[in-house]
């Protein structure tokens, strides 16, 4: 049954642009075509320089909603440029929007509808369908290409979303939704926060430090791929191959300076998510946990006998099996135990 109207919360759109001119009317018409219409769309540019502003003057003058246009007279980056899209925001949930998607029409009422029947959570996300450069829809998904398996997604159900958004984000911006509440934790968006997280990476962080981020497991866009995308979804190049050859004669500090810039980068994560959301978030052990695993990695020494004892320690509780890349076959938590006792 839908709710009425007087009933609903207000809906605003944060919708990010730099030269979009391409695409955007498409997105544009995704948005009209919503079941709950926006009660306001906010449009932040970042200096576009193809149209896209008067693209957006011509939209907007037959907007059935509010329509709020911000110029950057200075480029912001996505980041800054999505945090003042957020900032200027008015309504009761915010969904993030980019210029080149199509949301399907079901989307802004399903969201909303997860965070007025769920008010444990401040945000939520959903799944899409990726698309080609034409909106043509493809055979993956968004939580395909970026890992969130059926695995993690009942890993992040039983509580433990804030470890699967450690092994690599799986939030989407463009697929996000948050209570106007949130704001308050979420922004400033840090400029360079370790990990390689941007803007969405860093909101669903936040939330998920304090176990307040649901999703819906259902694709509402389509999520267009192109070449002149600022984010997309191809995989991030692969480190040079450490031969088996060169594991037992390389220098000691090679082998450990992995783990010591690990721990480094989530040591500072740390120290950023305590200063959002408090020392005593209820998810912030999973953090400290992993920088303990990584720690006793970096500091294992010279002598190998005396590494036995807490590689033991860590195989035999399962924190070489917890850290482990999602996509290693079984034998890779002993491979890497059996690493840091002989290199």
């Amino acid at each position: 049954m839908d709710t009425p109207s007087d009933q609903r919360p207000t809906l605003s759109v944060a919708l990010c642009t730099y030269n979009g001119a391409t695409y955007l009317r498409e997105q544009w018409a995704s948005l009209l075509a919503q079941e709950w219409l926006p009660d306001e769309v906010v449009v932040s540019d970042d200096g576009s320089t193809d149209g896209t502003i008067a693209l957006l003057q011509e939209l907007s003058q037959t907007a059935p909603f509010r329509v709020t246009s911000l110029t950057n007279h200075k480029p912001l980056g996505y980041n800054g440029n999505f945090e003042k899209a957020i900032a200027a925001c008015t309504g009761d949930l915010v969904f993030l929007c980019d210029q080149d998607d199509a949301w399907l029409p079901h989307k802004t009422r399903t969201l909303a509808s997860y965070l007025l029947n769920n008010p444990q959570h401040d945000v939520v996300f959903g799944n899409a369908t990726v698309a080609d450069a034409h909106l043509t829809p493809t055979n993956r998904q968004f939580w395909d290409v970026v890992r969130f398996s059926n695995h993690d997604q009942q890993a992040w159900q039983a509580g433990e979303a804030l470890h699967v958004l450690l092994n690599g984000n799986r939030v989407m911006g463009c697929a996000m939704a948050f209570r106007q509440s949130f704001r308050a934790r979420a922004l400033p968006i840090p400029a360079n926060v370790p990990g390689g997280y941007v803007y969405d990476g860093w909101l669903a962080l936040v939330a998920a430090a304090t176990n307040q981020i649901g999703f819906v497991a259902e694709p509402l866009q389509l999520y267009r791929t192109h070449p002149h995308q600022q984010i997309g979804v191809l995989p991030p190049d692969a480190g040079p191959p450490v031969r088996l050859r060169d594991r037992f004669n390389r220098d000691r500090q090679l082998k450990l300076a992995p783990f010591k810039q690990q721990q480094a980068c989530w040591q500072t994560l740390l120290s950023m998510l305590v200063a959002r959301v408090g020392p005593q978030a209820i998810e912030l052990p999973q953090l400290q946990h992993r920088i303990n695993h990584v720690a006793m990695r970096a500091a294992l020494p010279d002598a190998r006998l005396l590494r036995l004892l807490p590689v033991m320690q860590h195989l035999l509780t399962g924190r070489y099996h917890r850290y482990a890349d999602a996509d290693a076959n079984r034998l890779a938590p002993y491979v890497a135990a059996a690493g840091d006792l002989l290199e």
